[in-house]
């Protein structure tokens, strides 16, 4: 079966760690990444889901609860140790956890924070280091289009994932200097499975045509068009872009 990803020599035998692979995105990335022969590591708390992810791509899975930050580190020098230096990190993990604003509690506003912002500033203070001693690297944060327009609902994701915009302008210019690119980007609404189940509905069919329609272009967006852009932005084909936002959402309004 013909892959739907684009094939970058740059990528082929490079270290690859990314956050929340077992399901969704998370997993279509390690797949793109693994299409492009390159090294790759993943998290996740879904221990049976990312040993499956594994054994499908060879891709080494490591269960990890990323708001444990230590936890997490830990996973960064396993990977050195068993994959060598990284050199791309995606830090896809997210939660977007629903709750009205008047029922919003200050453990609800940093458990949020906590997993939506905290870890991609950690996890790339962690392979920093790496990346200088290889030259260089790519870090692709993830955000959403949703703080865009607010969200009632989750107003601490939605904060969480504005807040990811600002850290990663800063991350950008405090990282350029080790030849360290740091980029954000903004999914649309991508139905994965856990999305359908968690808020999409019984008519699950139904809120994904009415999602289509509100786009430019009608046909609902995966996680593999998703995959492709981490792709180009982890390439040497991006090689002077750095400090930017790609919107992923088919042209949503």
């Amino acid at each position: 079966m013909s892959s739907p990803y684009a094939r970058y020599d740059s990528l082929a035998g490079k270290v690859v760690f990314i956050t929340g692979g077992a399901s969704g995105i998370g997993a279509d990335i390690v797949r793109a990444f693994r299409h492009n022969d390159s090294r790759v590591a993943f998290v996740d708390v879904q221990e049976d889901a990312g040993r499956a992810v594994a054994a499908e791509t060879g891709a080494l899975f490591i269960a990890c609860d990323v708001t444990d930050i230590e936890a997490l580190r830990a996973a960064i020098d396993r990977t050195r140790s068993e994959l060598g230096l990284i050199g791309v990190l995606v830090n896809n993990a997210a939660n977007d956890q629903r709750k009205p604003i008047d029922e919003m509690t200050p453990e609800d506003w940093d458990w949020s924070l906590g997993i939506n912002l905290k870890p991609q500033f950690f996890s790339a203070q962690a392979v920093r280091p790496q990346m200088r001693e290889l030259g260089g690297g790519s870090i692709i944060n993830f955000s959403s289009i949703w703080w865009h327009s607010g969200g009632d609902p989750a107003t601490h994701y939605v904060t969480a994932k504005a807040g990811v915009h600002g850290m990663s302008r800063a991350l950008a210019r405090g990282f350029g200097g080790d030849n360290i690119r740091v980029n954000v980007v903004e999914p649309g609404a991508v139905p994965t499975e856990r999305q359908i189940a968690l808020w999409y509905g019984p008519d699950g069919a139904g809120r994904i045509k009415d999602i289509v329609a509100r786009q430019m272009l009608k046909s609902p967006l995966s996680g593999v068009e998703i995959a492709k852009t981490v792709l180009f932005l982890a390439s040497d084909q991006s090689a002077m872009i750095t400090r930017q936002t790609i919107r992923v959402d088919a042209g949503i309004g």
